[in-house]
């Protein structure tokens, strides 16, 4: 419970009780102050700063009735720190200690609910209830053009009424908002697309590598590091519950006898920033007490002496470390120091799996439970991922169901999203979150923080997310694989809501690259699609349009600017793609919309897609395209492109292009140490794609001879 300043009452103030505490002026303030009963509140004696306005808080507009509760509520804002133990899992800007402008604009919310309770006859906060929370963020949502970040906004400052009284001296017993327990994504409007539209995608230099060592750590890498925290754990636990016996003494002596004769530094492990002796391992390894070995490393002269002049050593596992990198392994060893941060890593590693490769949103990763993708009843059946809905769960009664409810249609999980899930099960307990707060928080000696049922936060992702790629490319360098090293990205940090679009971004301009990395079956436009079937409110449907109409606006300006330079064009659909490029103007500079989209993709005599792993541009024509697989396809299949098809043209860039990688092969086949075989095939590719160069050059036509 927070404290109040010795000076001020433990129940409600006075009327003339002064708003702001004087031990919280702030720059020297020396002007008035408000009391506890005026009208308005100034916030001047806690607001330095010269670039904000002089907020007051009103509080006539507050309906009579509601109006002291939430006085009190704000005055203690105003003069109380929040528990520290709010802050666990939140946001890295959350405070104990609100700005002025912050409480100012906190109690506006507050107002706007009030009228809101007043409105339903509610007029203690003592009779609010959670379902009234859960209504209240129902009506925000229902708003024509409501905005899902402003509705976020909103319902945070009502979790601030909540915890402000919680640590109150008397509380209100104002009800814990139902969006603390079951996730905020939920209480919130669906993401336009128009908005997720705006969201940049993550650059490919910087999501290839990144990819490469998600998945590199759940595969590879994982085993290592469940059977290390698994053997910390062990050792930790020995450690806390050996007795004192004289077996165990006679081992720690001979423990630190064989330390000491081989010269070996002394076991140290790293707490809250400063080395300390790692009694507790030592204790773990020797099965002798804490009490023991604290004796015995403080007390014995010949063990202490030694102690002070041995340089600190690690504390390595008897683990096994298997995993390889291109048949090298990636690691010695694993200390017990070291368990926590790569379980860590190795959780985050599942979530970028899980993020990118699933096309969910984040809160729709975060919500997942262990068990959510059990293994498919027939062989060959497709995993598939069930997510849970809290808003709208009922039960058999229609009531409403605090629990949530499985979700009607699931989601399609490839290959390495089943492995990911896989791994998380491996620590999670049986349909707990996979991302749950209390079973990703790898503190010291192996122990949980705060116990709850919550998951982790976007916010949290990002820094952990940003913690791995540090880590990740670190470990690129000491392996000496500098091209693996996973650059900044230009639009800024990698957020947990980018790898949604990212997805749709790859699939629509770089099918066959990044996303084969992991993709074990189908087409990941099918794959993705499929797991979001039936869905409109979660569908990545106008995502993947939006990005494709994209792609082929693109296509269709860079064709028509190399039309105008002079630029040659070869190939059976060549015509359809000259006339499909004076179409270009009237696309140029459109932000689309997912119904703009639909419409270009409609038009089959713009449907010109740029494939830069094939070198070359399809004109889709459904009734020709030799990669169709169904009826319905509206778009080509551009990773499964046969040379043989009516739908390609090439442009004297894309015929360039297949010279320079012809003699990228030719300088890889002349290598030495490469073997002959391997080598006579990379001759073979590099004589193809010249032979498919010359005939462009050969049959290549002009502006003119193309529109003639």
């Amino acid at each position: 419970m927070s404290m109040l300043p010795a000076e001020l009452s433990p129940t409600r103030p006075a009327a003339d009780t002064p708003v702001v505490s004087k031990d919280l002026f702030v720059g020297g303030y020396s002007g008035p102050v408000s009391s506890y009963g005026d009208a308005a509140w100034s916030l001047d004696p806690i607001n330095a700063n010269p670039s904000t306005a002089r907020d007051r808080i009103h509080w006539d507009p507050f309906p009579a009735s509601l109006r002291e509760d939430f006085r009190f509520l704000a005055w203690l804002m105003i003069n109380t720190a929040l528990p520290a133990i709010f802050l666990q899992g939140r946001s890295a800007s959350t405070r104990t200690r609100r700005s002025a402008s912050r409480i100012h604009s906190c109690v506006l919310q507050w107002r706007l609910f009030a009228i809101w309770l007043n409105t339903r006859g509610i007029t203690r906060l003592t009779d609010c209830r959670s379902e009234d929370f859960r209504e209240y963020a129902a009506s925000l949502t229902r708003k024509p053009k409501a905005q899902r970040g402003y509705v976020r906004f909103r319902l945070v400052e009502l979790t601030w009424l909540w915890m402000i009284d919680r640590s109150s001296p008397v509380p209100l017993h104002v009800p814990e908002p139902p969006w603390e327990r079951e996730g905020i994504d939920d209480f919130l409007p669906a993401a336009s697309s128009r908005g997720e539209n705006q969201t940049e995608a993550i650059v490919p230099d910087t999501m290839g590598p990144l990819l490469i060592w998600a998945l590199r750590v759940v595969d590879d890498f994982a085993e290592d590091i469940l059977a290390a925290w698994s053997e910390r754990l062990r050792l930790t636990a020995a450690g806390k519950t050996a007795p004192r016996t004289k077996e165990g003494l006679a081992r720690l002596n001979a423990y630190l006898a064989d330390m000491v004769e081989q010269g070996r530094p002394i076991p140290t492990v790293n707490i809250n920033g400063r080395p300390q002796t790692a009694n507790l391992y030592i204790a773990g390894l020797t099965g002798a007490s804490r009490l023991q070995v604290d004796s015995a490393l403080n007390q014995v002269r010949r063990w202490k002496e030694y102690l002070a002049s041995a340089p600190p050593g690690g504390c390595p596992l008897p683990s096994p470390v298997n995993g390889t990198v291109d048949g090298a392994c990636w690691k010695l060893g694993i200390d017990y120091d070291e368990a926590p941060l790569l379980m860590r890593h190795l959780g985050t590693a599942c979530f970028i799996v899980l993020s990118y490769l699933t096309g969910m949103r984040p809160g729709e990763v975060l919500g997942l439970r262990a068990g959510c993708c059990p293994d498919p009843d027939e062989p060959g059946q497709r995993h598939v991922i069930h997510g849970y809905v809290y808003k709208t769960a009922v039960d058999e009664d229609g009531n409403h169901l605090s629990s949530g409810a499985l979700r009607d249609v699931p989601w399609v999980a490839i290959a390495p999203v089943v492995s990911a899930i896989r791994v998380l099960e491996r620590f999670i307990p049986e349909e707990d979150l996979l991302f749950g707060s209390e079973s990703h928080q790898f503190h010291a000696f192996g122990l949980f923080g705060k116990r709850t049922k919550a998951a982790l936060r976007p916010e949290t992702m990002r820094e952990r997310m940003a913690d791995f790629t540090n880590w990740a490319s670190q470990l690129a360098l000491r392996l000496e694989r500098p091209h693996e090293v996973i650059p900044p990205d230009p639009h800024g940090t990698i957020t947990s809501s980018r790898f949604r679009r990212t997805l749709a971004w790859h699939i629509a301009r770089r099918p066959g690259g990044l996303v084969a990395l992991a993709i074990q079956y189908g087409h990941m436009r099918t794959a993705v699609s499929a797991g979001y079937a039936s869905r409109s409110r979660d569908g990545i449907h106008d995502l993947l349009d939006i990005e494709t109409a994209r792609a082929t606006t693109d296509a269709l300006a860079s064709l028509a600017a190399e039309r105008a330079a002079g630029a040659g064009i070869s190939g059976p659909a060549a015509r359809r793609a000259v006339l499909a490029a004076a179409e270009a103007p009237a696309f140029e500079g459109i932000v689309f919309t997912a119904k703009q989209a639909r419409k270009l993709l409609a038009n089959p005599a713009l449907a010109v897609h740029d494939n830069p792993n094939a070198f070359l541009t399809c004109v889709y024509n459904p009734d020709k395209a030799l990669c169709r697989l169904r009826a319905s396809q509206t778009t080509p299949s551009l990773e499964r492109c046969v040379s043989s098809c009516a739908n390609i043209a090439r442009t004297d860039r894309q015929a360039a292009q297949l010279t320079f990688k012809a003699d990228e092969l030719d300088k890889q086949a002349a290598n030495e140490l490469l073997p002959e075989p391997l080598a006579e095939r990379l001759r073979e590719h590099a004589a193809g794609l010249r032979t498919l160069a010359d005939k462009h050059f050969r049959e290549r036509t002009t502006t003119t001879e193309a529109s003639a």
